[in-house]
């Protein structure tokens, strides 16, 4: 955007994407609204459900609202590292190698069933998630800003997928699942899908300098003092719950913040509140933590799958509703 971006200016913006997006997924306001925050936050969204909700959809609205570099990737059992990063190839010309790049090499990549690929491959992406780069025969080469990966993954009870590594899964900022659609919006799907792709029908609303204002707009966003120590609370209780073998990382802690950051904007304000931390406890914090074996065996089968029956958000729940929740937060 050729003038700075004012309060006003970055709602247009991002209503228009949300718009450009929503016109794909229909009745799923709140996924929009994490794949946004995970672009303005600098973070990674890891869309975690069964085959056949929209998660590639998604991964594919987002990026084709955006004027930038796409790139998708599909993960299967024999895609290698190289295929992923790049690869150094020897040019007879000139008697050099010379580099190639990978499919990371994009502002947007879409990692397409990520757990169908081996732990080898899965880690490829762990220096460009974190570092954005990667380094192939010692030379680092930087990817371009921005940089967000959309993952997508299937529920590790279906077959040929491999679990993610916990160091992965703390590189993800965000993890949401689509769920069923209800029938009224699953009618609307059928009437509006039956001779047209309304993917095909995305135009770009925002360009690559316009999204790198937006990420600056959110950044200067204010946080108190008061809400920091309140990030920081929940964070520590996960890590003395007795119930979570694997708390949550202080990488955890700052990705909550950065993501209340652009939750506020979102909202028109220019200041965080606990209500935007709360919020996104349970996206940022939950895939990240690892229940005790006591825990994971309370379950019944008939709460295996869902919500209501997952030991992480129930304790999530304990936590937030025992952490005291500051009053003062401009």
């Amino acid at each position: 955007m050729a003038e700075p971006i004012t309060a006003e200016s970055f709602q247009r913006a991002t209503d228009g994407i949300i718009r450009s997006v929503s016109s794909v997924i229909d009745g799923k306001p709140q996924a929009v609204r994490s794949a946004l925050v995970a672009l303005l936050a600098e973070g990674h969204l890891l869309i975690e459900d069964v085959p056949g909700v929209g998660k590639t959809v998604l991964a594919r609205a987002v990026a084709a609202s955006i004027r930038a570099r796409v790139r998708r990737i599909q993960f299967t059992p024999d895609l290698l590292p190289s295929d992923v990063t790049g690869v150094s190839v020897f040019n007879p010309a000139s008697r050099e190698f010379a580099f190639t790049p990978g499919a990371v090499f994009a502002n947007i990549v879409i990692a397409d069933e990520i757990n169908r690929s081996s732990p080898k491959t899965q880690s490829a992406l762990l220096e460009a998630m974190e570092e954005r780069q990667v380094t192939v025969d010692g030379t680092s080469h930087h990817l371009p800003d921005p940089f967000l990966v959309v993952a997508t993954q299937n529920p590790l009870e279906m077959e040929g997928t491999y679990p993610l590594p916990e160091a992965q899964r703390d590189r993800f900022m965000l993890r949401i699942s689509m769920g069923y659609p209800d029938a009224q919006a699953e009618a609307l799907m059928l009437r509006q899908r039956d001779t047209d792709n309304p993917l095909a029908a995305v135009r770009p609303v925002v360009t690559v300098d316009e999204v790198t204002a937006l990420i600056a707009f959110a950044r200067s966003v204010h946080v108190a003092p008061a809400i920091e120590e309140y990030a920081v609370a929940l964070a520590q209780a996960t890590r003395s719950h007795p119930d979570l073998r694997l708390g949550a990382s202080p990488r955890a802690t700052l990705q909550l913040v950065r993501a209340a950051k652009v939750w506020a904007a979102l909202d028109g304000r220019g200041f965080v509140i606990p209500d935007d931390v709360t919020d996104l406890l349970e996206p940022v914090f939950a895939h990240r933590l690892i229940p005790s074996r006591s825990a994971t065996g309370t379950r019944r089968p008939s709460e295996r799958g869902s919500a209501a029956g997952d030991p992480v958000t129930q304790i999530l729940g304990q936590i937030a509703a025992s952490v005291r929740v500051p009053l003062a937060v401009r």
